[in-house]
């Protein structure tokens, strides 16, 4: 064995040290180190995560760099960080045959901002360079082309589909496309399914990591329809502070649970008020709620969001303030949420990957 095919070798187990948080595992038993060389002191690496959006991505980087240089012949190394989005369902999804990963987005009741985090998410995940839809499932008041600065409709392509309109990078569908702006939508279920099952199969999405879904509140045919027709990576609830929030949220986890569907987790929004002139923080629906909730329930907990006049100013303006203020503490939640969504899309799809090559292996 020459010299330098030894060092490939040490390179990966010095690799073997670099723990993945969410997965528990190194990234060499996880097959994310994708790509080994080395030529005249240079070490070049290509570890593959699951997810463009990993919290972690610049630690694992530098943690892989600092084990590499710290072998003997090593001068220079050189780590390229890559993704592939898994599907977490193996399911054939025969509405969306190019979509991995498709996350519904609830709420118990409304008013909590579930479409302003619908909108944020999507945007935030897309411009961690994954590829993204976004569907506008509240028929009753469809806001996201007025959250996406969107004005133009969709137009009909081949096979009678539905091409969706692009913002931003994200792909959106959404009923208020085709609605006058003062004409109120009265529909019984049977009408509902129909429009969901267009909006999944009549839409030429494309390849997607992932679909988000801004769902109406509460529980009805909408999301029953949608928990029918296509396999779910988990659903993400979005409640405010207060108890009466929150006692419907939970409403919409049972929903979920009885539907079997997971939850990926709860986002709590409009957590708290941070005065734009004297800094002062300000709990004025209480705070922690959702929190508590996500831990007796043994959820998890993806963030909380500020209520914050640079939120509703830049929605109405149709810019998501991830894109508007990306350094501002709101664009940073909304992020963290975006994040910490993808992590758990992510732990869910490795261990239906890790569990399917143990049935292999027997």
């Amino acid at each position: 064995m020459s010299e330098t095919d030894k060092l490939k070798i040490d390179i990966v187990d010095a690799l073997k040290s670099i723990q993945d948080p969410d997965l528990g595992r190194d990234i060499v038993s996880l097959g994310f180190v994708k790509d080994v060389k080395f030529c005249g002191g240079v070490a070049a690496v290509t570890i593959e995560l699951t997810t463009p959006a990993c919290p972690v991505k610049d630690q694992m980087r530098e943690e892989a760099r600092q084990a590499i240089l710290a072998l003997d012949g090593v001068d220079e190394a050189n780590v390229e960080m890559t993704a592939r989005v898994r599907s977490s369902s193996s399911d054939n999804q025969s509405l969306l045959p190019g979509v991995k990963n498709v996350i519904p987005v609830a709420s118990g009741k409304g008013g909590v901002g579930k479409s302003t985090v619908s909108a944020n998410l999507a945007v935030a995940l897309a411009q961690s360079g994954a590829q993204v839809g976004l569907m506008d499932a509240d028929v009753y008041g469809p806001s996201i082309p007025t959250l996406m600065g969107l004005s133009e409709k969709p137009v009909s392509g081949p096979n009678q589909q539905m091409i969706p309109v692009t913002q931003y990078e994200v792909k959106i569908i959404s009923m208020g496309f085709f609605l006058p702006k003062e004409k109120a939508v009265i529909w019984r279920g049977p009408m509902l399914d129909k429009m969901i099952t267009q909006f999944l199969g009549g839409v030429q999405w494309g390849e997607l990591d992932y679909l988000i879904i801004d769902l109406p509140p509460g529980t009805g045919d909408i999301q029953l329809s949608l928990c029918q027709k296509v396999p779910l990576t988990g659903a993400v609830i979005v409640s405010t502070p207060q108890d009466v929030a929150l006692n419907v949220a939970q409403k919409a986890i049972a929903m979920f649970n009885q539907l079997n569907t997971p939850v990926l987790g709860i986002v709590e929004n409009m957590s708290h008020y941070r005065c734009s002139h004297c800094g002062q923080r300000d709990e004025i629906f209480g705070t922690g709620g959702a929190r508590k909730v996500s831990e007796s329930r043994g959820l998890p907990f993806l963030g909380e969001i500020p209520l914050s006049t640079n939120i509703r100013v830049h929605s109405d303006q149709g810019k998501p303030v991830v894109l508007a203020e990306p350094e501002s503490e709101q664009a940073k939640a909304f992020l963290q949420v975006a994040e910490n969504t993808a992590a758990q899309i992510s732990i869910r799809a490795m261990a239906g990957e890790l569990e399917q090559d143990i049935k292999v292996s027997f």
